[in-house]
């Protein structure tokens, strides 16, 4: 390793010239300028994790990176915001020459597991199990290039979406869309939704964990450039029928968490807020929306490309790392062994709904 100092402390003991530093060492960053990858997104999980940790790298007594990082037990550290931030690495200054171990035994971790890390983290990747596709959505060309593509590659689903749009109009009342709405009642109703969603589909619901829903919270009054919480919704007369709070950067939306109110499910209104958004998004400069990772048919429908995240662990030699190989690869792989078999996947997921549909009786 060159000559990198490093010194670890709490996202809130980061000051005013660190925070500037890492902003401008992201700007250097050849990779979209994904919100969960600035400053803000750590300190907000710093005030909801009290493991949460930041590496900061200086060489020549120059800044040059910054590692945000949580610690657990026995030295397992996993990507800041494990289990919701959709965007994970380290910032660092372009061509740092830096060696993975000696940076996890800085920050006294025997392990450090991640679930969608950059594509460009080369300091990581090759420590990668998996792979995945995070589908996105291009209107750096204007939505009215987006829309001429949905128009050639799903037609139907074009067709189909925008005319349950019209029907809901004439059902429910008046269809509106706002892409920033500040009332914090939205956001409750939007939590509600997607909690329910989660039970109903048997999934476990992540708002349930005071953690998340206070990260959220959190982040819906942050407003940076880098880093801004947008909460977008849906309505239909004076009922919002879908609604989706992400993060967004001056070019990128992060999307998040979106759901509907079943009422209203016939009309698709997830869907029709995904193409208000993206109409939406490009009239604010906005290039891209992530659609984050993970198989879903409306993501296919309304996916213009992809960028590439990958999962697992870089490990450090010792003891630590055994514990850590017992703890977590046995899982991984059973969830890859499901993963790469398509009618497997499918059954398991019928199996939590119906799991999900007696417990609601």
């Amino acid at each position: 390793m060159s000559d990198v100092r490093i010194r670890v402390v709490r996202p809130g003991e980061l000051d005013a010239a660190d925070i500037e530093a890492w902003r401008e060492l992201r700007a250097k960053a050849d990779a979209p300028a994904n919100p969960f990858m600035e400053p803000e997104f750590t300190l907000a999980v710093g005030r909801v994790r009290p493991a949460a940790r930041v590496a900061v790298l200086r060489e020549d007594g120059e800044p040059a990176g910054f590692f945000p990082y949580e610690k657990g037990p026995l030295g397992h550290g996993r990507a800041i915001g494990l289990g919701v931030s959709d965007c994970q690495g380290a910032v660092l200054r372009p061509g740092l020459r830096l060696d993975t171990r000696e940076l996890l035994r800085a920050c006294s971790l025997s392990a450090w597991d991640f679930d969608n890390l950059e594509a460009d983290q080369g300091l990581f990747v090759p420590h990668a199990a998996r792979g995945f596709a995070s589908p996105v959505i291009d209107v750096g060309g204007g939505y009215a290039r987006y829309e001429a593509v949905l128009r050639e590659q799903s037609p139907k689903f074009f067709r189909t979406t925008t005319a349950k749009e019209r029907k809901l109009g004439r059902q429910a009342g008046e269809v509106r869309f706002v892409l920033d709405e500040r009332d914090p009642a939205a956001l409750r109703t939007l939590m509600g939704w997607k909690s329910a969603q989660y039970r109903r589909t048997g999934r476990k619901d992540r708002f349930a964990q005071e953690w998340i829903a206070r990260l959220v919270r959190l982040l819906a009054d942050t407003r940076a450039p880098g880093c801004s919480g947008v909460l977008s919704v849906l309505y239909a007369g004076d009922r919002p029928a879908a609604a989706h709070f992400g993060l967004r950067s001056r070019t990128v939306l992060s999307c998040w968490f979106p759901a509907y109110d079943p009422e209203f499910a016939k009309f698709s209104p997830g869907l029709i807020l995904h193409l208000r958004m993206a109409e939406a998004a490009a009239a604010e400069g906005i290039g891209m929306l992530d659609l984050g990772r993970g198989a879903a048919e409306y993501k296919d429908a309304l996916k213009t490309g992809e960028l590439r995240v990958h999962e697992g662990a870089a490990v450090r030699p010792g003891p630590g790392a055994a514990l850590y190989w017992l703890r977590r690869e046995p899982s991984r792989r059973a969830h890859s062994f499901v993963r790469d078999r398509p009618r497997l996947a499918r059954f398991a997921s019928k199996t939590l709904n119906r799991a999900a549909r007696l417990r609601g009786k």
